[in-house]
């Protein structure tokens, strides 16, 4: 009698299961602090992660990973099967935010060692960047960082990550969302970009919009804040000025796009 092969569907669901379990794994780590487990609950990692479709034996961008708040789950995750590149911005030499932001991120990789496979590339998003070697990433990662770089430099990354990617890759995107409503125009400096805009310069690179997602919706956001989206937590721009309606409200409301090579 011969055993009978596992369904394709169940081996499936097996492998989601491992990969969301390597992910709790990374997001329970001793290596981050309680304030940063604290914006789970906002940020949803797992479920965004899993929209995406990471597996632990990719190889993965980060673009601009900041203070490395989601690279502290990512880096765990791949450590040993994938690969992480973190596309930075460059250390001029200057004494500037740039500069600043990627010596903080080097001494927190150097931190721990749990880190010590991720990869730091030089990133400028108003000129053409290699965030990885061309062709050779499953995804490419970008969370709440399109309002930092004006439409020119959103056309412009898009380009870098459809360059960076394999055939068949994903490009993943979670940003404050501006209201349909509201004037982009008028409003470029809030924090928040129209759904419609990150589209239409994904597409103009060459990517097909796969799937949208509510999974980091918040409707309590109303995107109208004295401070723009700075005003809401984790910022709280306007420090103890009506910071229980603020924190009552909680972090933005970001659009979740899954676009494809």
């Amino acid at each position: 009698m011969t055993a009978s092969a596992t369904p394709v569907n169940e081996t499936s669901q097996v492998a989601k299961a491992h990969e969301l379990a390597l992910v709790k794994k990374a997001m329970s780590g001793a290596h981050r602090s309680a304030k940063s487990k604290a914006r789970d609950q906002y940020r949803h990692p797992a479920e965004t992660l899993a929209f995406f479709g990471f597996r632990p034996d990719m190889t993965v961008v980060e673009i601009t990973p900041g203070g490395g708040w989601y690279t502290e789950i990512l880096a765990p995750a791949l450590k040993g099967t994938g690969k992480l590149y973190g596309a930075h911005y460059p250390d001029t030499g200057e004494d500037n935010y740039y500069t600043r932001s990627r010596r903080n991120l080097e001494k927190k990789l150097a931190s721990d060692m749990v880190f010590n496979e991720v990869e730091l590339t030089d990133f400028d998003p108003k000129a053409g960047s290699d965030l990885a070697p061309a062709g050779t990433a499953d995804l490419v990662l970008t969370f709440r960082n399109l309002h930092n770089w004006g439409e020119a430099g959103m056309a412009q990354v898009f380009k870098d990550a459809y360059k960076a990617l394999k055939k068949g890759g994903v490009l993943g995107v979670v940003e404050h969302r501006m209201p349909a409503s509201q004037p982009w125009q008028e409003n470029q400096k809030s924090g928040y970009v129209p759904q419609a805009l990150a589209v239409k310069y994904a597409q103009a690179a060459g990517f097909t919009l796969a799937a949208t997602s509510e999974i980091n919706a918040n409707p309590k956001d109303t995107a109208t804040h004295p401070k723009g989206v700075w005003t809401l937590p984790p910022s709280l721009a306007l420090g103890e000025q009506d910071k229980a309606k603020y924190l009552a409200i909680g972090e933005s409301d970001r659009m979740t796009l899954k676009f494809v090579k």
